[in-house]
C-alpha cells in the first residue's frame, strides 16, 4: 500500500472499521512510514481534541492514540494466533485421514 491509500483508510482506522487484513496493512505502513504516523496524529488529535473540549474533559491525546494503535497491535495478533491453530488443526485433519486410508489399505 502506498501513502496515498493509507491517508484515506486513516478515517476508517480511528473508527475502528478496518478488516483484519485492511488493519494488517495499514499497521505494518504506518509502523513504517514516520509522514503517514504523522497523519494518523494529526487526525486523531483533531477529531478526538473537538471531542474532549466539547466533553469539557482533561486529555491526553498522545497516550490515547499509543492505546489504540497497541488494541489494534493486540488484535492482529489474536487473529494471527487463530489463523495458526487453524492451519494446525487442519494439517493435523489431514494427517489422520492419510493415516486412516493407510491402514485400510493395509487391513
Amino acid at each position: 500500500m502506498n501513502c496515498k491509500d493509507i491517508d484515506k483508510m486513516i478515517p476508517a482506522f480511528l473508527n475502528k472499521e478496518l478488516s483484519g487484513r485492511e488493519l494488517n496493512d495499514f499497521m505494518e505502513h504506518i509502523s513504517g512510514c514516520p509522514e503517514c504516523k504523522e497523519e494518523l496524529s494529526i487526525q486523531f488529535l483533531v477529531l478526538e481534541g473537538m471531542a474532549s473540549l466539547q466533553d469539557g474533559s482533561t486529555f491526553d491525546l498522545q497516550k490515547k492514540l499509543d492505546k489504540q494503535l497497541e488494541e489494534a497491535r493486540r488484535k492482529l495478533k489474536i487473529r494471527k494466533g487463530i489463523h495458526f491453530l487453524v492451519y494446525g488443526l487442519e494439517i493435523l485433519a489431514i494427517i489422520t485421514m492419510i493415516t486412516i486410508i493407510v491402514l485400510i489399505m493395509i487391513l
